[in-house]
């Protein structure tokens, strides 16, 4: 295992995610405890044509690493160029997405739809591995479909070619972000003798989980998704977990208050009052997470557009009810 793999060992990763894992959230994420972050995936067709969304998603804090820009698509030569931007960009890693499930992705030949092409995935991998200086990793999914499961096969492909570390969602690409994820595919990967790092992801929500698949799959990681977007501490959580074999407490009232202002602020930085409050409101049901009583408050702050009313109105529920746990 060389440097770079490292790394992924015994890490806690923060999935991407499509408008979930922007900086801010990246930001809070690493410092409640996530050890490695990516980027929302970005199209490579869009990247080449310059295209405004696409860059900006390039933005990291310096903070964030360890992190990797994930790229996705299903021309060779796009992905080529693509990957060639998000190096000047000077990330830790660079990683292909050849998961994403959608229709628009996958019935294009890019994302899980490679999984149906595997010469050509291979191809895609190693020309991008071959036409850049940073690390190359790569995520995917067990197969196309229940009757189509090839992530063995895939994980001795892309270690033949020198990707340096794969993340595995433990779901066929039929299941979405649903159902169960069968976490036993992971050790099989193990047995088949593959030594780059593997990833765990798919369907981790608790601490309990997190030791469950460390204990039975040898993963060298775990990837959480949605468990963060309910609970920003779940990383901080695990690792105390993990350590101590009991739960830590939970957040103080007023570390949640005060974290959900600093990310507030945060998104305000980047996107502007209008957007950075519009697209923070996903966010406050994680923040207050099992706060008695708390439901007609959130929807209090979701009726304002720009953000100083809604930190005042954080503010004073701080101080007047301290005593919340």
């Amino acid at each position: 295992m060389n440097d770079f793999q490292k790394i992924f060992k015994n890490a806690l990763a923060l999935a991407p995610m499509e408008d979930v894992t922007e900086p801010p959230f990246r930001f809070i994420s690493k410092r409640l405890g996530a050890d490695i972050l990516y980027t929302e995936f970005i199209s490579s067709e869009a990247l080449i044509r310059d295209a405004t969304k696409a860059m900006a998603k390039l933005f990291y804090y310096a903070e964030e690493r360890p992190i990797g820009i994930q790229i996705f698509g299903g021309s060779v030569e796009v992905m080529i160029d693509a990957a060639k931007i998000s190096e000047e960009a000077n990330p830790d890693f660079i990683d292909i997405n050849c998961g994403c499930w959608v229709k628009d992705v996958a019935m294009r030949g890019a994302g899980a739809g490679l999984l149906k092409d595997l010469p050509r995935m291979r191809l895609l991998a190693e020309s991008v591995v071959k036409n850049v200086s940073k690390p190359v990793t790569l995520k995917t999914r067990l197969g196309w479909d229940r009757d189509n499961i090839v992530i063995v096969d895939v994980a001795k492909m892309m270690e033949d070619i020198g990707i340096q570390a794969l993340t595995v969602h433990c779901r066929v690409r039929g299941q979405g972000n649903k159902g169960d994820a069968d976490w036993e595919w992971v050790k099989r990967i193990k047995d088949a003798g593959v030594k780059i790092p593997i990833i765990l992801n798919g369907n981790i929500k608790t601490p309990e989980d997190v030791k469950f698949v460390f204990d039975n799959y040898e993963p060298d990681g775990v990837m959480i998704g949605q468990g963060a977007i309910s609970n920003p501490w779940i990383f901080r959580q695990t690792k105390y977990f993990l350590q101590n074999g009991v739960h830590e407490p939970l957040p103080a009232f007023e570390e949640r208050i005060d974290t959900c202002i600093e990310h507030l602020k945060l998104a305000v930085e980047l996107k502007g009052e209008k957007l950075g409050v519009r697209e923070f409101r996903k966010h406050y049901s994680g923040y207050f997470h099992s706060i008695p009583n708390i439901a007609k408050f959130r929807l209090e702050l979701m009726q304002f557009d720009i953000s100083e009313p809604i930190i005042n109105k954080l503010i004073d529920f701080k101080n007047n009810n301290c005593n919340i746990t």
